[in-house]
């Protein structure tokens, strides 16, 4: 039902609020900035994770690109490795071998150079006492006893000095044999070389070294 206001009614008069524009215009305002407000806090906060995204995205593409170097880099280093272990095999092979070489050769100096000392030494004491060579002598003697025929030949200085000692090793190692001591200049000092009908057994001392160097070197 449709209320009726009277020209005379005064309460109904004083109800009525009359339209105000200006107030209507503050609110609208105030509703506005607001908007804006909030709107620029959605724009300032997409700014901020579209800047976290595209930190997040090149920190990712540094890693990525990293990693990518790196197995490059593995890939053309197991390249490089697979091409240079054979040659390293045998550069390694070929200093080893250069190594027992040199080794080899120097061992087989070593003993030449101490056969040569060796020979001078005992040349040099037998020179002084010609007795020293006499072990040797009877050695020889020993290895043929039971030769029916003997011949010892020794250099004549060694002859002066030990066919006396000879001459009475061989009465007791062959007393029915038949025995010569011979003066032979081809013989060296310290030495002496004896024959039978079976053998020659060869004492002097250059020989037993150089058999010696040929057992150490493998010559």
């Amino acid at each position: 039902m449709a209320t009726v206001i009277k020209a005379g009614d005064s309460s109904a008069a004083q109800e009525t609020v009359p339209f105000n524009f200006e107030d209507l215009t503050a609110r609208a305002r105030k509703y506005l900035e607001g908007i804006r407000g909030e709107a620029a806090k959605i724009i300032a906060s997409a700014h901020k994770e579209a800047a976290a995204i595209r930190k997040r995205a090149e920190e990712e593409g540094r890693l990525a690109a990293r990693q990518e170097l790196a197995q490059i880099a593995a890939a053309d280093l197991e390249r490089k490795l697979t091409t240079l272990l054979p040659a390293l095999r045998d550069a390694v092979k070929q200093i080893e071998e250069a190594k027992q070489s040199f080794l080899s050769r120097w061992e087989k100096g070593a003993v030449r150079l101490a056969g040569a000392i060796a020979a001078k030494l005992v040349r040099r004491e037998v020179e002084r006492d010609p007795q020293v060579a006499w072990p040797l002598v009877r050695e020889a003697l020993e290895l043929a006893a039971g030769a029916s025929h003997l011949r010892l030949r020794l250099h004549p200085y060694d002859h002066a000095a030990l066919a006396p000692k000879a001459e009475m090793l061989l009465k007791e190692l062959a007393p029915a044999g038949r025995a010569e001591i011979v003066s032979d200049e081809t013989i060296t000092r310290g030495g002496c070389r004896v024959e039978t009908q079976f053998c020659v057994i060869d004492e002097q001392f250059e020989r037993q070294l150089a058999r010696m160097e040929e057992e150490l070197t493998g010559e």
